[in-house]
């Protein structure tokens, strides 16, 4: 509803926003996506979910408390304006989007979904994770946090093993931390048992393990796990992970060490015969 002010201009009470809720991996991203998303369905707005390479698969946005939702894929071919004049044209109501792993999405993607908010006058509430393993920006997220009206860090804190707050999403090859790689590999997702109390940390992204290139028959060729990891600015800089620190805590070394390491309960524990 149109409303006019004290000098008769007319303002509109509600304004469609672009608004980027950030974070790092663990910190309910998308919980957040999908709770915002029930709460104006229920005020009876008309709205369209948006993910790419969700951790259950193709079109569907989850989250690790075990909700999930159907979603529409995001492509590189999708144009977000065309999707939204689709809908509109066959009667549909569109009043808000929600558009999880926006990292993912191009710079391109992202200058359409502004768009869609000024012409159009609709909400978009996008969900990402700001940096890379290298701590890179995303082209996709670099974009958001420059046309965003407005960019909230998720107040929710992700840990790093040692009980800090976590700031930095690191990639993990067979438990040790790497620094050079392609910006989008997908890892290993799900906690698993490695028999040497090691914790692994969800990601975003779905399982799947890298090949290594060697002279063995590819039947036979051994597989490297890839996985992801937050940690505290300190352990990153150090490249310090869980199964790093489990191995530290076990090892005779001389002084001085990174003697928190072994101060976390659980993740210096080392099985004693």
């Amino acid at each position: 509803m149109a409303q006019v002010n004290r000098v008769g201009l007319v303002k509109k009470a509600n304004v469609a926003e672009l608004v980027f809720f950030s974070g790092t991996m663990d910190c309910g991203k998308s919980t957040l996506a999908l709770q915002m998303d029930h709460n104006h369905r229920a005020r009876g707005r008309g709205g369209v979910r948006f993910s790419c390479n969700d951790r259950a698969g193709d079109s569907t946005i989850s989250s690790r408390l075990g909700l999930r939702t159907d979603a529409v894929e995001v492509l590189d071919s999708t144009d977000f304006w065309d999707e939204v004049v689709a809908r509109r044209t066959n009667g549909l109501r569109v009043d808000y989007l929600i558009c999880d792993e926006a990292q993912f999405y191009s710079p391109l993607q992202v200058e359409q979904l502004a768009r869609v908010v000024d012409e159009m006058e609709v909400d978009v509430f996008a969900f990402g994770i700001t940096s890379d393993f290298r701590t890179r920006l995303f082209p996709g997220s670099q974009r958001l946090i420059e046309l965003a009206d407005k960019v909230q860090v998720l107040q929710v804190e992700a840990l790093c093993w040692c009980g800090r707050r976590a700031t930095q999403n690191a990639r993990t090859v067979d438990g040790i931390m790497v620094v050079e790689g392609d910006q989008v590999m997908v890892g290993d997702v799900a906690p698993q048992n490695t028999g040497d109390d090691t914790a692994h940390v969800e990601d975003t992204l779905p399982l799947e393990t890298v090949p290594v290139q060697d002279t063995l028959p590819m039947d036979t060729a051994p597989a490297q796990v890839v996985g992801y990891e937050t940690l505290c600015r300190r352990h990153y800089m150090r490249r310090v992970t869980a199964h790093a620190a489990n191995l530290m805590a076990g090892e005779d070394q001389p002084l001085p060490f990174d003697i928190d390491a072994c101060l976390w309960p659980g993740a210096g524990a080392v099985r004693r015969s």
